[in-house]
């Protein structure tokens, strides 16, 4: 055992004294494996932190929760317009309906957006005061970062309070603590003023999906009681939009359906369909399935994964002829060498092991450095284009793996090549 350990040193330590005496083609060899292994890691981080923010977004609006949004009917559909107000969206009949007819419903929160303007003494800045119940923080699981968040004694007296988005603090407050401070809401009815008693947390919402995906941007939301936005309120609101002025009236902007359990999460949604298709001849409402979307995220994370490791193994397969080509090489230059330890008593798997020795040196040292590549491209890319990264055990251990057995493959044919000379010719060779 102790013969066939120092056999094998000795033949690690010739495999390095050779590459040693060929240092920038050594080099140069290693760069398609550096560049390959970098690639994968580089490639999947972008994959897997850009699908941690979708799912991470979507896992905020709840797996078990169906919501459903007043939308704006296309202009000149007829459904509910005069000349002075636009009537659409989510109804009270639509809500008892749902509550009358609908199993396995745990929850319903509704919502009500009711003003776009935020004011604090000479600043004013773009958001949203939107009317809901306490139960709205536990359904999307949003959490308060300072403070509290709304009480039902906050709804049921109708308290002037509101929990205030991280973006709205940041622009009305800047360097102050905004807990027990008042904001204005700006809105047709007038001006009205609410206390902060709590302020959400920053929650992701991985750029423009927030309202693609998410349909609302937490960030920057007022939420105030709904029985206290409905008495100031009540449906009607004006919208002002590039200095267009709109009268509306929503009496439900959106519905959070919480369901018992998530293998009902379907079913609920397609009775909610055929809920709120009733006595409509125009759909002026969107319904969002966080699951379904959950589902579909995590298979476009797959396919994309899968599609971005063909095109890095590419170019892993590309080095592996690189490698192959210099071990020929090698293989023809050092000829006589061979030739001379077998007719000193080497046998044939003496000189494949050598060969192979120094194939997978050359893949490992690339490896470990297309490691440490691929790792600062993807902070590099995180730092000047703002994307989220993140490197992944599992895809370190891959790119190192796959590396490896290129070495192993494309190493091979060389090795077996060298072992199968002739001793005889080998020594004549000049």
């Amino acid at each position: 055992m102790a013969v066939v350990g120092q056999l094998a040193v000795e033949t690690v330590r010739l495999g390095l004294k050779n590459l040693g005496l060929h240092k920038l083609r050594s080099l140069l060899t290693m760069l398609g494996i550096i560049f390959g292994v970098g690639a994968v890691i580089c490639m999947l981080s972008i994959s897997e932190g850009r699908s941690a923010s979708q799912l991470e977004l979507i896992r905020a609006l709840g797996s078990n929760n169906v919501i459903v949004k007043s939308v704006k009917p296309a202009e000149g559909s007829g459904t509910g317009e005069t000349q002075s107000m636009l009537r659409y969206g989510i109804r009270q009949k639509d809500l008892d309906r749902i509550r009358a007819t609908i199993p396995k419903l745990k929850r319903i929160v509704p919502m009500r957006e009711v003003a776009y303007s935020l004011r604090r003494g000479e600043r004013k800045v773009p958001g949203v005061v939107v009317g809901t119940e306490p139960a709205f923080f536990d359904v999307v699981n949003l959490r308060v970062a300072a403070g509290r968040d709304l009480s039902q004694y906050d709804d049921e007296s109708r308290q002037r309070v509101c929990v205030i988005g991280s973006d709205i603090a940041k622009d009305l407050f800047r360097y102050e603590d905004p807990v027990g401070k008042s904001i204005t809401a700006v809105n047709i009815v007038g001006l009205k003023v609410f206390t902060v008693v709590g302020v959400l947390g920053s929650v992701e919402t991985a750029g423009t999906p927030a309202r693609g995906i998410a349909r609302r941007d937490s960030n920057r939301d007022v939420y105030v009681p709904f029985a206290t936005v409905d008495g100031l309120y009540g449906a009607k609101t004006l919208v002002v939009r590039s200095g267009s002025r709109e009268f509306r009236e929503v009496e439900y902007s959106d519905l959070y359906l919480q369901v018992e359990d998530a293998e009902y999460v379907r079913d609920v949604s397609e009775m909610v369909r055929q809920v709120m298709a009733m006595d409509r001849a125009e759909v002026d409402y969107a319904i969002t399935v966080p699951l379904e979307l959950l589902m579909q995220i995590k298979i476009e994370k797959r396919n994309r994964q899968l599609i971005l490791g063909i095109i890095a193994g590419v170019s892993l397969v590309v080095a592996g002829i690189g490698i192959m080509n210099i071990m020929l090489a090698t293989v023809t230059e050092r000829t006589r060498e061979i030739g001379i330890r077998r007719a000193l008593g080497a046998k044939q798997r003496h000189i494949t092991q050598q060969f192979l020795v120094e194939t997978l040196v050359l893949t490992m040292v690339g490896g470990s450095v297309g490691v440490a590549a691929g790792t600062m491209g993807a902070l590099v890319l995180t730092r000047l284009a703002n994307w989220p990264t993140i490197i992944t055990l599992w895809s370190v251990l891959v790119s190192v793996g796959v590396a490896g057995l290129v070495g192993v493959f494309f190493g091979m044919y060389p090795a077996m090549a060298a072992a199968k000379l002739d001793p005889i010719e080998a020594l004549r060779h000049e």
